[in-house]
């Protein structure tokens, strides 16, 4: 029975080491998987960070887009003014 106890114990010690190896591996996953997200979440920041910076950037983009069409437009009044008048003036100097 000393034999059969030895193997026994000998079993539950290999378990045991088996067991503790796991443990360990796992808590070393555990920590490179939370070192991993710590890291996506300061990424997740930035991201977000940069997405309100470019929300920012297109408001100031629409309202230069606003001011550059309502320059163009009286541009385009400007131009058919002095087509007009133009037009009128060669009329005039045909008679």
């Amino acid at each position: 029975m000393n034999e059969g106890s030895t193997n026994q114990n000998g079993n539950i010690d290999e378990r045991i080491d088996r067991l503790v190896a796991r443990h360990e591996a796992l808590a070393q996953s555990l920590e490179l998987l939370t070192a991993d997200v710590r890291s996506l979440q300061s990424s997740v920041a930035d991201l977000a960070e940069t997405a309100r910076r470019h929300d920012q950037n297109l408001g100031r983009h629409d309202q230069y887009l606003g001011t550059i069409m309502e320059a163009t437009s009286q541009l385009l009044q400007v131009a058919q003014i002095h087509e007009r008048r133009l037009t009128r003036l060669e009329g005039q100097e045909g008679t």
